[in-house]
């Protein structure tokens, strides 16, 4: 299975679009990108039970039984980019908490946290030339008395 040194270029790139189209087919997938948002979306929604938003919605991804709304983020942390800032946060008052997801090269999951909006506001820089929000899922984050950690929910749905 791991062994794809054989397989010629054309036949890697088949082999991705037919595992991205069976995840869809799975509804894990809701889009053609990189898969890492869209896993951290349904991890979530399925260890929480939150209803998951329609893609168009701008700045916000689920909303729980109560009403809390959260913004979804999931960065892969590999070797070769150990970077942990998430992709941009365009919109700071869409949400009420950040839920955040971090995995390894392989998807495992690394750790996991919901972060309540007035901690993401304190934390994040404004980028001017993206018109947004740049936030970085340092390890500190995880020490904040109002972060919960839910990386162990997590791993239970994964």
């Amino acid at each position: 299975m791991n062994d794809f040194k054989q397989l010629s270029t054309a036949d890697l790139l088949k082999a991705h679009a037919g595992i991205m189209e069976e995840l869809r087919t799975r509804n894990i997938l809701r889009s053609a990108n990189s898969p890492t948002g869209d896993l951290a979306e349904y991890l979530f929604c399925k260890a929480f039970g939150w209803d998951q938003a329609s893609n168009s919605v701008k700045g916000l991804d689920a909303v729980d039984a109560a009403g809390v709304r959260y913004q979804i983020k999931g960065r892969r942390v590999l070797r070769r980019n150990p970077s942990r800032q998430l992709s941009a946060i365009r919109d700071l008052d869409g949400f009420d908490t950040l839920a955040i997801v971090l995995f390894d090269a392989d998807y495992n999951i690394i750790k996991a946290a919901l972060i309540p909006a007035k901690e993401v506001k304190a934390g994040s820089t404004f980028v001017a030339h993206t018109n947004s929000h740049k936030f970085i899922a340092r390890d500190s984050i995880w020490q904040s008395p109002a972060v919960l950690d839910v990386t162990d929910k997590l791993r239970a749905v994964a």
